[in-house]
């Protein structure tokens, strides 16, 4: 159902280091670029992507309090590779990846803006 989400963003060179080795290190690369508004990365044209952007109304882009955007991976160590190059590229820990509830393994950060991120996968057992 969701074709992609976006963050905003007050530094777009900064944002765009941070998310292209962030994405980079799990193989993910651009898919769209909007010039000086920002880029859209993914894995395919069918699958949701993951945006930054500038704020389309010119104002100051503000982090939403209780919004995150949270990114499925196929297993436990893309997921903890995701947190840690995160953090390496100067995120903020939100949360150690580990086992949570039941089934669901996640790992918590804010982007180099505040944005609140988790990246998780499902055990299957």
């Amino acid at each position: 159902m969701i074709g992609y989400t976006t963050v905003g963003t007050n530094n777009l060179p900064a944002a765009l280091a941070f998310y292209d080795g962030l994405f980079a290190a799990v193989g993910i690369g651009r898919l769209i670029d909007f010039g000086a508004r920002g880029v859209a990365w993914g894995v395919a044209w069918d699958k949701p992507c993951f945006a930054v952007l500038t704020p389309y109304d010119g104002q100051v882009a503000t982090v939403g309090n209780g919004s995150m955007v949270a990114l499925v991976f196929t297993d436990m160590e893309m997921v903890k590779q995701l947190h840690a190059k995160a953090l390496a590229l100067g995120g903020q820990d939100e949360g150690a990846p580990r086992l949570r509830e039941g089934n669901f393994f996640a790992g918590y950060f804010r982007d180099l803006n505040g944005n609140k991120l988790c990246a998780y996968t499902f055990i299957r057992t």
